[in-house]
């Protein structure tokens, strides 16, 4: 069995065939489907998503992204479904100063109050960080211990040995199967087995193969083939490893 550990279908790209979507990637023996919430909206529909489907679960936040818009009620919210049945951690939040949607000096003080929420309700971390390796280090330290993993790593080299040194799992999507994405696949060579996880980060990023349509879950069983490859393993080894490090973070039986 495999599980992607991160993916948005409560956005509309899949409005149209969400039903399908599901179906398909039971079929290819995706067991378990972590829906992220990246706005209050998102965070809502999220868990709608895991009580309409047995084998999805939901993660609650407000990605950086969304930061110029905060409200402390909106934290207030997040707070109250992030105790709904089903929810299994607190996320997509961290810092993005790559794409600066949100300025920077708004962005920091969400994800402190969202870690915080965190670790009042014993839930997990689902950290994006873009070009914002220092900062976000800095942050999760002030608040350890923490239980946290960094989603579509795309670091370097110090910051995925800060990770896996404070404890953190790394998750990897389909871009390693991109041709110019070597140093991303040579830094997954390094990860421990037991702090290593999979994901789509469905719509987006579609694996080679697929360049150019929507990325669905059902893909994380080519991103697991070609991470087998990589990491030199037998596919059903690698299978078995991430699955049990995303039900073990997540909590899932």
């Amino acid at each position: 069995m495999l599980i992607d550990t991160h993916c948005h279908l409560d956005f509309p790209e899949f409005d149209l065939d969400r039903d399908d979507v599901v179906a398909r990637a039971a079929k290819v023996q995706v067991g378990c489907i972590i829906n992220v919430g990246s706005s209050l909206e998102g965070s809502r529909k999220s868990v709608e998503l895991s009580r309409q489907y047995p084998g999805v679960y939901a993660v609650v936040g407000i990605h950086p992204h969304e930061a110029d818009e905060f409200k402390q009620e909106d934290a207030a919210e997040i707070k109250k479904l992030a105790q709904q049945e089903k929810v299994v951690a607190i996320g997509e939040i961290g810092l993005d100063y790559f794409k600066n949607f949100s300025k920077s000096e708004n962005q920091r003080p969400l994800f402190v109050s969202l870690v915080n929420t965190a670790q009042e309700l014993g839930l997990p971390l689902v950290i994006h960080s873009r070009e914002a390796s220092i900062d976000t280090i800095n942050i999760l330290k002030e608040a350890m211990p923490v239980r946290a993993v960094v989603h579509c790593f795309s670091g370097d080299a110090d910051f995925l040995k800060n990770c896996l040194d404070l404890g953190f799992y790394v998750s990897f999507t389909c871009n390693v199967t991109y041709p110019k994405a070597q140093g991303l696949r040579d830094l997954m060579k390094t990860v421990p087995l037991d702090r290593i996880m999979l994901e789509t980060d469905a719509p987006y990023l579609s694996p080679q193969e697929l360049r150019g349509k929507r990325n669905e879950p059902a893909n994380v069983a080519i991103l697991a083939r070609e991470a087998a490859g990589i990491m030199g393993l037998n596919i059903d080894k690698l299978a078995e490893a991430t699955t049990a490090n995303a039900k073990k973070f997540f909590g899932i039986e």
